[in-house]
């Protein structure tokens, strides 16, 4: 966060516009303090300046660039499937078209496999009501808050339940996840948000679905218009994220970083470490949310976006 910290000065361009609040949520959002400055942060013409006749990528020069003031709203979609990793630098234009073609032909074939199963993935609309009970069988009851679908016959499969049963969680979360922004006053952005959590839980039965997940992929959603690129944009923040999400009886996912930050708070500041060990907070719990979801919900949509940002040019 130290890079941050002189983009949150007075002055430069406010751009708080191009993710607007709803007017009845404007007092209750923290105010966004990042600004974008001439000549440090990246601009849509730095960026294209950055490529070469045939689409190489001068990584580096961009990097700088990101670390000096973030990156301007206009490109952060763009921007972002290099910082994931998502395309190499070093191909060309017309490798990543291809490369892209090929993704979204992907992933538009496991949404189609997973709507056959659940017509209401693709159709605009989610579910927020528990669609079958722990033992497999059909809840019509929940039809009427699940826009007049239910599951007709019962789930013996093993897989198949375990995503059923967590659809409606998924629901829940999205109708939750960044809703003082106007973007998600649209009900087919939320349905967006659902149909990709959805099918990365189809795809990832092992980590499954955990709440906090919705506030990594959101800004993926608001960012790039494609659905496919945003899953693939969620899909590569997860490889890096998804050990914060697993949880076994005995661990936390999150566990050796509250470790860390433990000890660093230790070194820098002893006073306040004891002082949290007084209130009996010196296994840093409260901090768990901070790191899983990479401060989402303690800074304002645009900072929190430039905070993973100066994240993303240290690793």
């Amino acid at each position: 966060m130290i890079c941050c910290g002189h983009m949150w000065k007075s002055g430069g361009e406010d751009l708080q516009g191009f993710y607007p609040v709803r007017s009845e949520c404007v007092a209750d959002v923290p105010r966004t303090r990042f600004k974008s400055r001439a000549g440090k942060t990246l601009s849509a013409r730095r960026w294209h300046a950055a490529f070469t006749e045939d689409g190489h990528l001068d990584m580096e020069r961009v990097l700088r660039r990101i670390q000096r003031g973030g990156i301007h709203p206009s490109i952060k979609g763009e921007v972002w499937e290099f910082l994931l990793g998502g395309y190499d630098p070093d191909s060309t234009f017309e490798e990543r078209n291809i490369l892209r073609n090929h993704r979204r032909e992907q992933y538009y074939a496991w949404k189609e496999e997973c709507r056959q199963m659940v017509p209401l993935i693709g159709s605009g609309k989610f579910v927020t009501m528990a669609v079958v009970a722990e033992d497999g069988q059909p809840l019509e009851e929940s039809s009427v808050e699940n826009q007049g679908w239910f599951v007709k016959t019962a789930i013996t499969d093993k897989r198949l339940l375990q995503w059923m049963l967590v659809l409606s969680q998924i629901g829940l979360d999205v109708v939750r996840t960044d809703r003082y922004l106007s973007f998600y006053e649209n009900e087919s952005n939320q349905a967006r948000l659902w149909d990709i959590l959805s099918i990365y839980t189809w795809l990832n039965p092992d980590i499954g679905y955990v709440q906090g997940m919705n506030d990594i992929c959101s800004p993926m959603i608001i960012l790039l218009e494609d659905e496919a690129d945003a899953f693939w944009c969620f899909e590569r923040a997860m490889r890096r994220l998804r050990e914060n999400f697993r949880t076994t009886a005995t661990s936390m996912g999150v566990q050796t970083q509250l470790g860390m930050l433990s000890q660093v708070i230790k070194t820098v500041d002893p006073r306040l470490h004891q002082h949290l060990e007084d209130l009996d907070g010196g296994e840093y719990l409260f901090a768990i949310r901070m790191l899983m979801v990479l401060f989402r919900r303690e800074f304002s949509f645009l900072d929190a976006l430039y905070l993973w940002e100066g994240l993303e040019c240290l690793i």
